[in-house]
């Protein structure tokens, strides 16, 4: 029977898009078990012309200099076809603010916000960030936009953090020596624009709760040792790691990644809430449990030894 250990986080995010607008939400979850996990967050913007701003709160501590603005990387045309799933024409940096792509017949802003004045205010165990879009607007040829930035994903490293069990000695031990096999599993949830998961200081800016999004997608990116849960899947594929060069965060391994996208929109909730959930498991062998092993084997012969030697010298022998 392998040992069990379970962890859990929750994650409440918001998003606020101040105008009249029907956008899209993408989370692009790395995850790392054994170093620095990251995600992605997008935002696609449809009728950003008559837009003023943007509100995000995100549900963990982070700083301007741990945000990464990633359409830094969009003039590598491989990069644009593995986000894009087609190929794209792009005038990259074609102004100060913004970049421009053309794909499935239909033209896209992709705003920089590296030069972006946004304004980042701590709240409760998160952030909120601001856009106002006062600047951006005349840099704007298409009444769509797109927002990207990668920044740490500190709650998902939490639950993968490893903590020691300090126990009974004896009952430690008995564990080890009982149950080498470790089945570890995982569980994230992640919910946006839900109140009740929210800061309170959220929760009394009434906006947040008139959000217009129409779509939330979540991509999941993992190493194949570790199995997820694909029941609700919408698409399940191996990373192209020829496309994502250069890309992936770093020290992120793609030789063996899988990556897996839900897809929630207002048909499935007419209230237009947006929550999933899935479960990462893995079992292993105990290193603790090999360790243990090994130094039993050692006694036992050592003993072996002692009691073989004890033998032949009780019978006269040399």
């Amino acid at each position: 029977m392998p040992k069990k250990r379970r962890k859990f986080t929750d994650d409440g995010w918001a998003v606020w898009i101040d105008g009249d607008d029907v956008s899209t939400v993408y989370i692009n979850d790395w995850l790392n078990p054994k170093g620095k996990s990251f995600v992605d967050f997008s935002i696609r913007i449809r009728g950003i012309k008559s837009c003023k701003g943007m509100c995000v709160y995100v549900p963990f501590a982070i700083t301007r200099q741990e945000i990464v603005d990633i359409s830094l990387n969009f003039h590598d045309k491989n990069i644009l076809r593995a986000i894009f799933n087609t190929a794209c024409i792009v005038d990259f940096k074609k102004n100060e603010y913004a970049s421009e792509i053309a794909y499935n017949g239909k033209t896209v802003d992709i705003v920089h916000i590296e030069n972006l004045n946004f304004v980042m205010e701590p709240i409760a165990d998160g952030t909120l960030l601001k856009f106002s879009f006062d600047t951006l607007q005349p840099y704007l040829d298409n009444d769509e936009a797109y927002f990207i930035w990668r920044m740490p994903h500190k709650s998902i490293d939490e639950i993968f953090h490893q903590r020691t069990n300090v126990g009974n000695v004896l009952q430690r031990l008995r564990d080890l020596v009982m149950s080498p096999v470790v089945a570890d599993k995982y569980g994230y949830a992640i919910r946006i624009n839900e109140a009740r998961l929210l800061p309170e200081e959220i929760n009394r800016i009434g906006v947040f709760h008139r959000q217009k999004l129409n779509k939330a997608v979540v991509t999941v990116a993992i190493n194949e040792d570790y199995e997820i849960n694909d029941f609700g899947c919408y698409r399940i594929h191996r990373l192209e790691q020829q496309l994502y060069t250069n890309f992936a965060p770093e020290k992120f391994v793609c030789d063996d990644a899988i990556s897996y996208q839900w897809n929630q929109t207002r048909q499935i909730s007419s209230q237009g809430q947006y929550n999933f959930h899935f479960n990462i498991s893995k079992e292993s062998i105990s290193r603790g449990s090999m360790l243990v092993y090994m130094i039993l084997l050692l006694v036992v012969g050592a003993a072996g030894n002692g009691l073989y030697e004890l033998f032949i010298y009780l019978l006269g022998g040399k």
